[in-house]
Order: structure tokens, then C-alpha cells, then sequence
């Protein structure tokens, strides 16, 4: 097992790329401390995994008071921390820059962008002791932009460039610090959104087409890869943003 007896703090492992990423941390053999601010998805993904060897920790990752008190419910808990995945993250509003208000703003750079400042702040000193892994969950979009959602690709070109330079950063303490970069995934998000189209199979065509390699993965193919980069498989791997794309980046596609 990739992750036999590490110790894992994820946040927004209630659904989506998170809740696959829980599930497959569970698998390699991980003790996962999960924190989210939507509790019926904590009680359903640690009814899937068991309870025996994780947690769920009620937490609004953009609130410092409760970011600082997860992890220290984690440390209490297991008494050690080998990795932090920085997994939550919103994406509306759907509109260009200007029509996005104030609040929206401050929300998506609170959740998707502080929320791994206040992680770090109040982690990195038990990675220290472990030399552990800090992984981030960013996007495509962070380095090739997204039409009606500038606000949230702002957030990921500035997840990318935080893990860059955290990675320098961390690096003399032994501490690796990557990201993960998908394109479309097939969350509950998404699907969500897709049913409300006017058409739903043009839709589909549109997020299966737009990745070079045919269809629009499920979050487990994500997962696969973040287990990946936080096992010793990828020892010697930091400051690395990883596409996990199909090659939708690739080419001139529209």
C-alpha cells in the first residue's frame, strides 16, 4: 500500500475530487483526518470508509479560528502529520470580471486561495517533524484561462505559483509541495450544471471532446494521481503542477 500508516489532513474530502481522493487515501492504507463545512458528506464518505482509522472534522476552511482547531484535533488525535491535501474549492460565479461582486471575490480567493495559507500556517511545523507532503488541488485553467470564470482561474494561476514557490520555500526542511491540475471532471458539480443546460447532449459532447483522449474522467482518475504524488513513488518530485487533462491544454481546440 502507497500510503501505509501516513497520517493525511484533506479538506473538501465530502464530495467531488475530494471524496474520490478520500476513498483512495483509505485504500493505499492512509489515516485521513477529513475536513469539510458539509456534514451530511463527512457522515456519508466515513460510512463508506469506515471509522476504525479516520476522522471528519466539521471546517469553513476560509475561518482561521477553524482551520487552526482541525488540525489541532488532528495532531491530538493521531499525534502526527505526514501530508496536507488542499483539496476544497468553489467555482461560481459564471460571469466576466466585472459582473462579479464584491463578496463573490473575497469568497473564492477565501476558500480556494487563504484556505492553504491558514493549513500551512498552522501544519507546516509537524510536517517539519514528519518531512512530509503538502499537495494542492488547483486547475487547468490556472495557466490557460477560462471564459465567464476569471475570479476563480485567478484563484488557480495563484495556487500554481504558490506551489512553486512553497516548494522552495519547504524544500530545505524536506518537504515536497506539488499540485494537481485537471481539467473537467465529472463531479456532482458538474453534473449538476450539465442537467441544467438547454442541451444536455451538446454538453456532453462539449466535456467529452474538449480532452483530446475522448471523455471526461471521474474523480478517481484524479485520485490516482494525487496518491501518486504523495507516496515515495514521487520522492524526488516538488514544485510540480501536474496536468491530469486528457491534453485538453494541448493543440488549437475550440
Amino acid at each position: 500500500m502507497l500510503l501505509k500508516d501516513k497520517v493525511l489532513f484533506l479538506t473538501g474530502g465530502s464530495s467531488g475530487i475530494g471524496y474520490e481522493c478520500a476513498k483512495a487515501y483509505a485504500m493505499e492504507g492512509a489515516s485521513i483526518a477529513i475536513a469539510s463545512n458539509h456534514e451530511p458528506g463527512l457522515e456519508k464518505i466515513l460510512a463508506e470508509i469506515g471509522n476504525h482509522a479516520h476522522i471528519t472534522i466539521p471546517c469553513d476552511v476560509s475561518v482561521e479560528a477553524e482551520v487552526k482547531s482541525a488540525i489541532d484535533k488532528t495532531l491530538e488525535h493521531y499525534g502526527r502529520l505526514d501530508a496536507i491535501h488542499n483539496n476544497a474549492g468553489i467555482v461560481t460565479p459564471t460571469v466576466m470580471l466585472h459582473e462579479t461582486t464584491t463578496k463573490e471575490w473575497s469568497n473564492l480567493m477565501d476558500i480556494n486561495l487563504k484556505s492553504i495559507y491558514l493549513t500551512t500556517k498552522y501544519g507546516i511545523e509537524a510536517l517539519k517533524k514528519s518531512k512530509g507532503t503538502i499537495l494542492n488541488t488547483s486547475s487547468l485553467v490556472g495557466d490557460i484561462g477560462q471564459e465567464m470564470h476569471a475570479a476563480y482561474s485567478a484563484t488557480k494561476g495563484g495556487i500554481t505559483a504558490l506551489t512553486k514557490s512553497m516548494a522552495l520555500d519547504y524544500a530545505k526542511y524536506h518537504i515536497r509541495v506539488n499540485a494537481v491540475c485537471p481539467a473537467w471532471v465529472w463531479t456532482p458539480a458538474v453534473q449538476d450544471w450539465a442537467s441544467q443546460q438547454p442541451d444536455r447532449n451538446r454538453t456532453d459532447e462539449y466535456i467529452n471532446t474538449i480532452h483530446p483522449l475522448g471523455y471526461c474522467p471521474e474523480g478517481d482518475v484524479i485520485a490516482d494521481v494525487c496518491v501518486f504524488l504523495l507516496s515515495e513513488k514521487a520522492r524526488f518530485i516538488t514544485g510540480c503542477a501536474l496536468p491530469v487533462s486528457g491534453g485538453a491544454e494541448l493543440g488549437y481546440r475550440r
